[in-house]
């Protein structure tokens, strides 16, 4: 089993008096991340929040890159690249540059995000999330893959044959997670022989078990001929000594669940449909108790 440092930098308004200093928390962030390396753990995932809604860091680039400098061996990964609201031809070469300078450490991971706010505010239909995404995965690999390259798609369209550089140091290109919450995510993932990021939470609520989930996208990735993919989980971990910890820890999983809600579609009415069942999932997170929790 491999161990990764994984956060969200969750700082929300919801945090009331909790909520931290902007400024502090990304560095304090950056300061975990580099002690990771020095734990022992293998992977580092920064994230993507635009505008503090959610979270404090919007550019894991940046960010990733200041721990290449100052690391030797831990793997580097965005939590995730909200795809939709970048430039798809930016993202590739932004992690082809963190692949080059970290030799060969570079993860992708990507998602279409949930939270129409940050749409609103770069300018991009909420509405074209699922069709943005799923073209703009198959233009950042394109873009790592090839050279002297056009594109013609639905949303974007390269008529001239260009080529990214750098090229990543990887063959043929960084690993590639997909941010799932949905099962034509996962297919999507599966069809192109990409692995697979999950919150077990999430997975639970929309596929029964997390066991369920990963059983799934394998099935789905066999189909495809591509037997290789695998699953990731980003897990809520909390070591305890006592019944009074453990009460303690859920209660403080429960309101960060439930602080973060608002970023969230939560209207049945105005959710998109290819999004909707994110309503679901936010019924379930405020109806739930700590004993909930496991």
């Amino acid at each position: 089993m491999k161990f990764g440092y994984f956060t969200l930098t969750d700082n929300p308004p919801g945090y009331g008096e909790r909520r931290q200093d902007a400024n502090q928390l990304l560095l304090d962030t950056i300061d975990q991340a580099l002690a990771a390396e020095r734990l022992g753990f293998q992977s580092v995932w920064l994230p993507e929040h635009h505008f503090g809604g959610f979270g404090v860091m919007p550019t894991p680039s940046q960010c990733l890159a200041y721990v290449a400098a100052r690391t030797e061996r831990v793997k580097l990964a965005p939590a995730t690249v909200l795809l939709p609201c970048n430039q798809p031809l930016r993202a590739a070469e932004e992690f082809a540059v963190l692949d080059v300078l970290s030799n060969g450490r570079a993860i992708f991971s990507a998602g279409r995000g949930y939270d129409e706010r940050e749409y609103r505010a770069f300018e991009i239909p909420f509405a074209e999330s699922r069709t943005r995404f799923d073209e703009e995965l198959e233009l950042v690999r394109k873009a790592w893959t090839e050279e002297a390259f056009t594109f013609h798609g639905r949303h974007h369209t390269i008529p001239d044959p260009l080529t990214v550089y750098p090229r990543p140091v990887q063959k043929p290109h960084p690993p590639v997670y997909v941010a799932c919450f949905s099962e034509p995510t996962m297919r999507v993932a599966a069809e192109m022989g990409f692995n697979i990021l999950f919150a077990p939470f999430a997975a639970a609520m929309m596929f029964s078990s997390l066991k369920e989930a990963v059983a799934q996208f394998q099935a789905y990735a066999r189909e495809a001929g591509h037997s290789g993919a695998t699953a990731m989980c980003s897990y809520f971990t909390a070591l305890v000594d006592t019944p009074q910890e453990q009460r303690a820890a859920r209660e403080r999983l429960l309101f960060y669940l439930q602080a973060i809600t608002p970023a969230f579609p939560g209207d049945r009415d105005k959710a998109p449909p290819h999004i909707r069942y994110f309503v679901d999932i936010v019924e379930r997170i405020l109806a739930m108790r700590p004993e909930d929790l496991g």
